[in-house]
């Protein structure tokens, strides 16, 4: 996956570089979109209290921003491989406290919860099988660093046949909640109904 990993980050290293720090810039089609989809995310957080996340493939931090929005109270650390992203969120965030943003295509801190929004959609011309390990490694990686639980989105294979893009990855949500369920935890939700071609998982752990 190395080298697979490289093509991505290349990938969207252009993509920066020609939208700059917008959704475009991170594949995304729009703002309205983005936070759609970042509301989903985070119907994962008990927002009571303050809380630890890592963000795995944070990009250049819209959804650090899309919590302050929120008001919510967050010890927040993103993870991206592109290391222009990562020059991108830090120039965004110069003075946001109880954040830092790491280079890294794992999670270095176990936290409260953990997202992945958008990192499993690109897979080039990596094989389904290859990228199908790819996912449940992150999922694993996710699990452990994650106390209270975690969520993730992707592409469905639910899109309209005539509009998926070879270089995507379209997953089959079913398959994705029985394996998060046999695998991390009984209490998982399946998010598939708010007007995207895409779902969202939550995973939530019992204390």
């Amino acid at each position: 996956m190395k080298e697979s990993l490289a093509q991505i980050d290349a990938y969207y290293t252009r993509a920066l570089r020609q939208h700059g720090p917008t959704p475009k810039g991170v594949d995304w089609n729009g703002e309205t979109g983005q936070r759609l989809r970042f509301r989903q995310l985070v119907q994962l957080v008990e927002p009571d209290h303050g809380f630890s996340l890592n963000d795995l493939g944070c990009g250049y931090g819209a959804f650090l921003d899309y919590l302050h929005d929120r008001g919510l109270s967050v010890d927040y650390h993103g993870y991206d491989i592109s290391a222009d992203m990562l020059e991108a969120a830090r120039a965004r965030h110069p003075e946001a406290l109880h954040a830092r943003f790491v280079r890294a295509a794992a999670p270095d801190r176990i936290v409260d919860y953990g997202i992945a929004s958008g990192i499993f959609n690109v897979r080039l011309q990596t094989s389904d099988t290859d990228w199908q390990h790819y996912i449940q490694a992150t999922l694993d990686s996710l699990d452990r660093s994650s106390r209270r639980g975690f969520a993730f989105n992707a592409l469905s294979t639910y899109s309209d046949a005539e509009k998926q893009r070879p270089d995507l990855y379209y997953a089959d949500p079913l398959a994705w909640f029985d394996h998060c369920k046999r695998h991390y935890s009984p209490h998982v939700a399946l998010l598939h109904d708010y007007g995207l071609y895409e779902f969202t998982l939550l995973v939530r752990k019992a204390l």
